[in-house]
């Protein structure tokens, strides 16, 4: 995570979704926190993308009925001073109004990042907070060196780990029932190129 300086942003000024979305394109990829504007890491590799694309499928053929689940990159505006981009959401049918043209316009039922070696800090520590900030009821870190999920589960503001699932154990979630899969199951999707 790093603090960029753009040509036109003064680096003591809060950064709003409004500067932010006028940036030009530089080649880089940012969020927003807390009002700095800071430099994502490098593109996803390919195993963060293709682990991200059988979680999106896997969650679609479950789950489409009931939510929208959307992959990165989207913006997920949870205030004027706090956009970040997850590599998935999942927002409720019945809350359909915070999907706008500009991105997910508030708080989403589900959040998952997939974390990666230079992305641990990152997911862990400044994007958790950031979540239980602004209630984000349910979050997922899908860890790439060992092809775990960590349920965390929004209780008094602060996320509880409610479990690790690896293997074959089914991932389940109280709050989104249409859930239901493995890890393992993602897993044997890969090429055998990526399992190495």
């Amino acid at each position: 995570m790093k603090k960029k300086n753009v040509p036109g942003i003064a680096a003591e000024s809060p950064v709003t979704y409004d500067v932010y979305a006028s940036l030009p394109d530089d080649g880089n990829r940012y969020e927003v926190a807390d009002g700095v504007l800071e430099l994502m890491s490098p593109a996803p590799g390919t195993l963060h993308q293709v682990i991200s694309y059988e979680l999106q499928s896997k969650l679609n053929s479950d789950c489409r009925q009931e939510y929208i689940i959307i992959n990165a990159p989207i913006d997920v505006i949870l205030s004027d001073t706090e956009v970040r981009q997850p590599d998935l959401v999942m927002v409720h049918r019945s809350r359909m109004s915070l999907i706008s043209k500009r991105g997910i316009e508030g708080v989403p039922d589900l959040v998952v990042e997939i974390m990666s070696s230079h992305s641990r800090k990152r997911d862990k520590v400044h994007k958790t907070k950031a979540y239980a900030k602004y209630g984000v009821p349910e979050y997922w870190i899908v860890d790439l060196s060992n092809y775990t999920l960590e349920q965390y589960v929004l209780k008094q503001g602060i996320y509880e780990l409610i479990d690790v699932y690896e293997g074959e154990e089914t991932v389940r979630s109280d709050k989104l029932a249409c859930v239901s899969f493995s890890m393992g199951e993602i897993v044997r999707q890969l090429p055998d190129v990526l399992r190495e």
